[in-house]
């Protein structure tokens, strides 16, 4: 039975015509629910959401340091790039330095997927390219890590692989959960992927915002090293104009999204951890209920709330840019936020 409950309502005009249901998790630096709409022990696949922690174990073994992998370059582990040019000159930069070659990558090979990347390509006419695929970054570092733990290389992207094993356990580690718990399928580009409750997704994404709470001193140290260079290099979390590359421009934010409409975000002087997942998979809805988030706990950070708005504000537009209807939080939503308040 489904556990999710309204998240996002749509009006046009003065009628309710759509409701976006799903589920929205908070929690505190012990890893306590303050709020939640739909249950949050519902477990969902991370999907790309959990980039950031899969490059933790890279950073961790020293790998970026024992192949000269640039700050920025390194980014890309965490990213869902979108195929820009800067994006791919990385990705070529750290396959030279590690003796990689293209094709050994498992995914089937795509094109860019920012919109002027994508005309300049098509203008070109260059055949499609496994760097283009957005996991391009995160197989990377799978590929490193596979190496260095001795396993073989054509293997990185099996459950059993001694990468994916170390992945497994870091994402247990910052989910606060046994390895065994975490559950796992096959993701899109063909790595395995991972689920857990949505409280846990939540307390993870605090966790790399405050590693001091992390149960691993290496982990720790990994998250304490990289999560800063995502707020310097935010570009290649996704790309220009993107919300994961967008939210990380705010140094006291970090935040990932994945398919299906999964979003894991941690706020450093909070010590907060949010998870949100759209029941629809509408990934439309991130930057709204992110905004009504922030701004219920009171987030003082106009600019990043500027930017939030204006990737999806509260108006519904038709393509004559009339407004026409109006979004808004639900009434789910407004109650669990006073309750978490009223705690």
């Amino acid at each position: 039975m489904a556990s999710y409950e309204p998240l996002v309502c749509e009006y046009r005009g003065e009628l309710l015509d759509l409701t976006h249901m799903g589920y929205f998790c908070m929690v505190d630096e012990r890893s306590q629910v303050i709020c939640a709409v739909g249950s949050p022990e519902e477990t969902v696949y991370y999907r790309s959401a959990s980039k950031p922690i899969q490059a933790l174990p890279v950073i961790a073994m020293g790998l970026d340091r024992e192949y000269g992998i640039t700050e920025e370059e390194s980014v890309i582990f965490a990213g869902s790039h979108a195929g820009e040019p800067f994006h791919v000159r990385a990705l070529e930069s750290i396959f030279e330095k590690a003796g990689f070659k293209e094709e050994q990558l498992i995914m089937h090979p795509a094109c860019p997927a920012e919109k002027n990347a994508y005309l300049d390509w098509v203008r070109s006419g260059q055949e499609k390219r496994k760097f283009y695929h957005n996991c391009a970054g995160k197989h990377a570092a799978l590929m490193l890590g596979q190496r260095a733990l001795g396993g073989r290389l054509e293997e990185y992207w099996q459950t059993d692989a001694r990468i994916e094993q170390e992945v497994r356990r870091t994402i247990a580690v910052l989910s606060e959960t046994a390895p065994e718990q975490v559950g796992i399928g096959v993701d899109g580009c063909g790595v395995p992927v991972f689920a857990v409750a949505m409280r846990q997704i939540a307390a993870a994404f605090k966790n790399l915002a405050y590693p001091e709470a992390i149960k691993d001193d290496r982990l720790a140290q990994a998250a304490a090293k990289f999560v800063p260079r995502i707020h310097r290099y935010p570009h290649m979390m996704r790309g220009t104009g993107y919300l994961c590359s967008r939210i990380n421009e705010d140094a006291n934010l970090v935040g990932k999204g994945g398919a299906n409409a999964v979003y894991g975000l941690g706020l450093k002087k909070e010590r907060i951890g949010i998870a949100i997942k759209a029941a629809d998979g509408c990934e439309e809805v991130w930057p709204f209920v992110i905004a009504a988030a922030l701004r219920r706990i009171g987030y003082p950070n106009e600019e990043t709330l500027s930017m939030l708005d204006g990737l999806h504000g509260a108006d519904i537009r038709n393509d004559n840019d009339l407004v026409v209807g109006h979004w808004e939080m639900s009434e789910a939503f407004d109650s669990a936020v006073k309750a978490g308040k009223a705690r």
